[in-house]
């Protein structure tokens, strides 16, 4: 077998589809089939059930599909390091952000790693920060921008601390509450709230400073987009807490500072393993240093 058929392989299983995988390889549906073909003969095994409505992976095919993309990972990254060796950065970057990250202007960031290393292909994927370190720590992603409660550290990776600081309430401006400057736990308690989903860090945060002080809340609403937060904040559905750094780009709510307020610290993590050199130059960028985990330390704002 060689990279090619593995290459194929992969974009049939990732687009269902032997006409769209071809198109994404830039070749003929009928050499893709045949390499395919060929490849399952050499195996012994059929890779996909193919039927006039679609096609999926046999057991055999998903048995095959995480060695195969492990592989193309792995000839990418040499030919990374051979170019690298050369003085060229050049592969993929493969970042993963919270939707609330605020210390880094992640697309000012990405505009000017770019700019740099025109040549490396950049993605970016918007998520929970337990998945997205999970996904570091598997590979899947070369660098993550974390919000976790105070106390957690990310685990299975090299991680680097960014900012520090504490959530604040957001009302709409008819709300009781949007002709005040600060409000308490107890009387937050009393509201219908809107937030992230249960169990993820973003309501952690809240949840353990409601429990911390013997409160009780309703989260009537949870939702995973903070732009869909706002809009449901200002219909007057709900209220929520958001990172104090970051309400500014959410405009024409109230935000009220909150006693007690819950605290959460930014985080940049990468592999234990060493960095590829896209991720080792968006690292230095940043000016964050590498090697064994850090704390403490503020990364070099972006833009």
């Amino acid at each position: 077998m060689d990279l090619q058929q593995m290459r194929y392989v992969v974009a049939v299983a990732e687009l269902g589809n032997f006409t769209r995988a071809a198109e994404k390889c830039l070749v003929v549906q009928s050499a893709l089939s045949h390499q395919i073909a060929r490849l399952e003969r050499e195996l012994g095994a059929r890779l996909f059930d193919r039927t006039s409505r679609r096609v999926r992976l046999t057991p055999a095919g998903e048995a095959f599909l995480p060695a195969a993309r492990q592989a193309l990972e792995a000839a990418d990254r040499a030919r990374a390091e051979v170019a690298a060796a050369a003085g060229e950065i050049r592969g993929r970057l493969a970042i993963g952000t919270i939707p609330t990250v605020a210390a880094v202007d992640l697309p000012a960031a990405m505009k000017e790693f770019h700019d740099r290393h025109p040549r490396v292909r950049i993605t970016l994927k918007v998520g929970g920060s337990e998945i997205l370190a999970e996904e570091v720590a598997q590979g899947a992603l070369d660098v993550a921008f974390l919000g976790l409660p105070r106390d957690a550290r990310p685990k299975g990776v090299c991680g680097h601390e960014l900012a520090r600081g504490e959530l604040v309430a957001v009302v709409p401006p008819e709300h009781p509450l949007a002709a005040e400057t600060r409000v308490g736990l107890a009387r937050l308690a009393e509201e219908v709230f809107v937030d992230f989903p249960a169990g993820s860090a973003g309501r952690l945060q809240s949840d353990e400073a409601f429990a911390a002080a013997g409160l009780r809340r309703e989260v009537a609403f949870e939702v995973t987009m903070v732009d869909f937060l706002a809009r449901m904040v200002r219909a007057g559905l709900g209220v929520a807490m958001l990172p104090a750094a970051f309400v500014g780009k959410v405009p024409d709510l109230r935000v009220l500072r909150v006693d007690e307020a819950p605290a959460r610290v930014e985080h940049l993590v990468w592999s234990r393993f060493r960095p590829s050199p896209a991720a080792g130059a968006f690292l230095d960028g940043l000016g964050v240093p590498r090697g064994a985990a850090t704390e403490g330390r503020r990364a070099r704002p972006a833009g």
